[in-house]
């Protein structure tokens, strides 16, 4: 069923909601809360009902309650002071009193998204790939002095960005020549081909510095991401490269959702290779058993379009890599051989694409246990692209474990710092939890894995974590109850069949692992 309303639409069949063409990113919860509100709109909402609803009964707190009626909220651009779409009924309930519209999906009006072509209405054909144009900061000191900082903050965000393998950035000549005009930013995107455009305004108060940045989708002029950064003037190149580095990182991962998730509302008919990439990209970040089979299927369609894809097969290889690491592969030698193949191959044709290197290396790491080959491949990643969070990221997980904790903590906390919002962040909270624990700190290595369980429940690595924290810190019976998790993910996971891959992190870590997993209750 779609829901229409305001320039929303609500797709239960997808589980999508939209603005425009534009996907908006819902938790799961926050998605069945807004669905049972919409569908329900005839009548209040009572607490139980909504628990009932989305919960299935089970009771939880009015925090919880709240923060995803909150969250319904604020995805639909409404607040709890105005209460527009969603009012709250004191001692009632919820009601959604918005004006909606019904229509069953597959019916010829449904079709709201944008042409899936690649070309905009009177403008110039895309590039392969996401675009993006940065516009000129705006001075809003009121010291026309001051235009030379707001014109070198949006430089060193054109070569930031410039650093990100895969997205187009327009020449400063092209997108300089809006300095000074009201613009549409839609008409830009017309103008100089970009998908995206990225604008903000530059505030000089004394001493202090205001810097504000805001992404937004140039064919439907809708935000996708803004933020505020604040500094002291005698810090002005710090405080450059500091925005430059955030913006990039930033900037990456939300540019690839967007992307993905358009790809993903394609018919399979109008896909091309770009597009299965991408839609690959999007169902691994499921991560389960079922998305990450999809995803590779996906892949093996790329590289029957294009076997010269060399950034596919670097995917593809890590994608085999993780479902290693879970226990998701029926033969292990197979899948060593045709996820190595991959990496070598995609290497082989693009050696220094950063994100082809950093795949790659998490591939050689853990199919072919090389840790020294892993090291110098994520080291030639960072040295291309200094600001991805996810190279950063997957190179402290391989310090962590191989004898230098304080090395992967220094990566991944350089990573938290660039992006403390990424789409993959319990990435990063669980290298977080395997420095801690190969530092013996066993205390914050279990604050570190609970937070990365919250974020994804079904992560073996995590849960292998938590379990050797939880041991250390003498919680054996918490540490039992997260191993019977960790078995329904890798049922048939035994002691000696994880000391297989013990190449992977040092000896004293091997030790710490098997002796708490014995506690545990792992069978031999």
């Amino acid at each position: 069923m779609l829901y229409f309303f305001e320039d929303f639409v609500l797709d239960t069949g997808r589980r999508e909601l939209r603005r425009g063409p534009v996907s908006v990113e819902l938790e799961p919860q926050v998605f069945d809360v807004l669905e049972f509100l919409i569908r329900t709109r005839d009548r209040v909402a009572s607490r139980d009902d909504l628990l009932e609803a989305v919960w299935n009964g089970r009771v939880v707190s009015e925090s919880t309650l709240s923060s995803r009626i909150n969250a319904a909220r604020f995805a639909i651009g409404d607040d709890g002071t105005a209460q527009r779409l969603i009012r709250t009924l004191p001692r009632k309930g919820v009601r959604f009193v918005g004006s909606v519209r019904e229509q069953q999906e597959g019916t010829p009006a449904a079709a709201t998204a944008a042409p899936a072509t690649g070309e905009k209405p009177g403008g110039i054909a895309l590039a392969d790939g996401p675009s993006i144009a940065v516009l000129p900061f705006t001075n809003m000191s009121g010291d026309p002095e001051s235009d030379y900082f707001a014109d070198g903050m949006a430089e060193e965000i054109i070569t930031a960005l410039s650093q990100c393998p895969g997205l187009k950035v327009i020449a400063r000549n092209s997108s300089f020549i809006y300095k000074g005009r009201a613009i549409d930013i839609r008409q830009v995107g017309r103008e100089l081909g970009a998908d995206f455009v990225l604008e903000g305004s530059v505030r000089r108060n004394q001493e202090r510095l205001r810097i504000t940045a805001q992404l937004i989708e140039a064919n439907a002029g809708t935000h996708v991401w803004a933020d505020r950064f604040d500094g002291d003037l005698k810090d002005v190149f710090d405080l450059q490269d500091r925005i430059a580095e955030s913006a990039a990182s930033v900037i990456e991962p939300k540019l690839r959702f967007v992307e993905s998730e358009r790809a993903r509302r394609k018919a399979p008919q109008n896909l091309d290779a770009y597009d299965l990439w991408l839609r690959s990209v999007s169902l691994a970040s499921e991560f389960t058993e079922e998305s990450l089979a999809a995803a590779l299927a996906c892949l093996k369609q790329v590289l029957e379009i294009d076997p010269s894809y060399a950034l596919a097969m670097a995917t593809a290889a890590h994608y085999h890599a993780q479902c290693f690491l879970q226990g998701w592969v029926k033969d292990q030698e197979a899948t060593k051989a045709e996820g190595l193949h991959l990496a070598w191959r995609a290497l082989d044709l693009a050696r220094d694409d950063a994100n082809v290197q950093w795949m790659s290396a998490f591939a050689i790491w853990v199919l072919a246990l090389d840790v020294q080959q892993a090291r110098e491949l994520f080291r030639s990643s960072l040295r291309a692209n200094p600001n991805s969070a996810l190279a950063l990221t997957m190179a402290g997980w391989v310090e962590a474990v191989n004898g230098n904790p304080a090395e992967g903590r220094r990566l991944v906390e350089r990573s938290l710092r660039l992006n403390p919002c990424h789409p993959h962040g319990w990435l990063m909270t669980t290298g977080m939890a395997l420095a801690e624990i190969a530092d013996k700190r066993f205390g914050e290595g279990v604050v570190w894995a609970e937070k990365a369980l919250v974020q994804n429940r079904r992560s073996a690595v995590v849960l292998r974590a938590l379990v050797v924290a939880l041991v250390n810190c003498g919680k054996v019976d918490r540490a039992k109850m997260i191993l019977q998790e960790l078995r329904k993910t890798e049922p048939h996971l035994t002691i000696t069949k994880w000391q297989e891959s013990v190449a992977l992190i040092d000896e004293d870590l091997v030790k710490i692992y098997t002796e708490a997993l014995r506690v545990a209750g792992m069978p031999e």
